[in-house]
């Protein structure tokens, strides 16, 4: 059942479209990450859910609850949308206690007293932060800060919990602590997550499905897994994940190595609806590489160009012609040093037009 809709939601500056006809659907208690590159239109996205941002066009609800539509003239404030924001810059004020921060919200909502101070203090409990709830959050570290602004999201009961790049300006060990934190609120209180990260590993540790925008459009809603083993198109499978790209030419029936004359192994023919096409571009994942003896009829030659020790793998990269190919294997599986000849097998090819 579909708690947030974004209906053919489109926000202009200008003559330059930031978001383009966006159509989406977000589950009751489904965790949602947007995800792309800077200027893909994410955040944007975010900020019209959240009221911070007028539609151009289009409407958003909540459940059967119209909350914006330019058309209808309608708009509900921030403030009534029952929201909470959690901000990559934590948005917290210095200048109070811990507790009186999480409070806040709720004082401005004129609640009684008795349930201002039961609320605050499960908010501050279901993150930990009790015992310092008079401290000042000038005390606190990043990720003590960052529960703070997700403690003053809570008290609030949000219906919908809305997350801007929160942990991009914590470092990788907090980062990596606070986004199981964050699952785990959301399976206990039940609330609508929708999360805007440009990082590929939060958005698959905390997601149930995963948008892909690019310039303001849609390329991919699915779940992790689907994103990364079935991408949409190519910019999906560059963007999730290591990728790999090599320039192939297709001539009077045979394929090339772009500016090379070394005919590519029969198992690496392009499917039969792209034979013919010209240009073409073979992808491969690093991990989803493995080498083969040299007299393996399946193997893509190369010379290593680079090889460097990682911690749990060793990252090679693949000399191909005037092209490079990136392979990573666990640092215990043997592999060929550098500058010598080898033999690649690519074992989950994919095939998109070439540019």
């Amino acid at each position: 059942m579909s708690h947030v809709r974004l209906l053919n939601v489109t926000k202009k500056f200008g003559d330059v479209s930031a978001v383009n006809s966006l159509n989406l659907e977000i589950g009751k208690g489904e965790c949602f990450s947007m995800l792309g590159p800077s200027g893909c239109g994410k955040t944007t996205t975010l900020r019209m859910v959240a009221g911070f941002e007028d539609l151009s066009d289009g409407e958003i609800y909540v459940g059967d609850r119209l909350i914006s539509s330019p058309k209808k003239n309608y708009y509900l404030p921030p403030e009534r949308r029952n929201f909470g924001m959690v901000f990559q810059a934590f948005a917290i004020w210095p200048h109070l206690p811990v507790y009186e921060n999480v409070a806040f919200p709720l004082r401005i909502r004129n609640l009684p007293a008795a349930e201002i101070e039961k609320r605050t203090k499960d908010a501050l409990r279901s993150t930990n932060l009790l015992k310092v709830a008079a401290d000042s959050p000038a005390n606190l570290s990043g990720g003590g800060k960052q529960r703070v602004a997700l403690a003053r999201a809570l008290a609030i009961n949000p219906d919908v919990m809305l997350l801007d790049e929160p942990l991009s300006s914590l470092d990788p060990h907090l980062r990596e602590e606070m986004r199981f934190e964050i699952k785990d609120l959301q399976r206990k209180y039940g609330f609508s997550i929708i999360y805007v990260t440009h990082d590929q590993s939060e958005a698959m540790a905390l997601s149930d499905r995963i948008l892909v925008m690019k310039a303001g459009v849609v390329q991919q809603v699915d779940t992790p897994l689907n994103v990364y083993n079935k991408p949409a198109n190519k910019f999906v499978f560059s963007f999730i994940g290591l990728s790999n790209f090599l320039n192939i030419a297709w001539e009077d029936g045979r394929t090339f190595v772009s500016g090379e004359n070394t005919l590519l192994p029969q198992s690496l023919m392009p499917p039969e609806d792209m034979r013919g096409s010209g240009a073409l571009s073979l992808a491969s994942r690093p991990s989803e590489i493995d080498f083969v003896s040299d007299d393996d009829g399946d193997g893509l030659r190369g010379v290593v160009s680079r090889k460097a020790f990682l911690g749990e793998f060793i990252d090679y990269q693949i000399k191909i012609g005037g092209q490079e190919v990136r392979v990573q294997k666990g640092r215990r599986a043997l592999g060929p040093n550098l500058g010598e000849t080898c033999c690649l097998r690519l074992l989950r090819p994919s095939w998109y037009a070439g540019e």
